[in-house]
C-alpha cells in the first residue's frame, strides 16, 4: 500500500468518525458511497473539503465526484493526477 493510500485511509476514519474502522481493514477497492461503511452526501461533502484543502485537488461535479469516491483507490489514483504540479 502506497503512502497516499495509508494517510486516506486515517483520514477517512477521522473525519467520518468510523470508529469501528481500523486502517488495516479499511479495504481500498471497496465501495465508498453506497458501500459497508454507509456514507451518505454528507460525508461525501466533508471529504470533498478535506481533499480540496489536504490536497490542492478541485473536485467541481458531481459526475467527477461518483468517480472519484467510488472506492478509495479511485480518490488516490485522481488524487496523485491532479496533485498541483504534477506532470501527469
Amino acid at each position: 500500500m502506497d503512502k497516499l493510500t495509508a494517510e486516506l485511509k486515517v483520514k477517512i476514519i477521522d473525519i467520518l468518525n468510523l470508529q469501528d474502522l481500523s486502517p488495516e481493514d479499511f479495504d481500498e477497492n471497496a465501495r465508498l458511497v453506497g458501500g459497508d461503511l454507509g456514507i451518505d452526501s454528507i460525508d461525501v461533502l466533508e471529504m470533498v473539503v478535506m481533499v480540496e484543502k489536504d490536497y490542492g485537488v478541485v473536485i467541481n461535479s458531481q459526475e467527477i465526484g461518483e468517480k472519484v469516491f467510488s472506492s478509495l483507490a479511485a480518490l488516490a489514483g485522481y488524487i496523485k493526477e491532479n496533485l498541483p504540479g504534477s506532470s501527469t
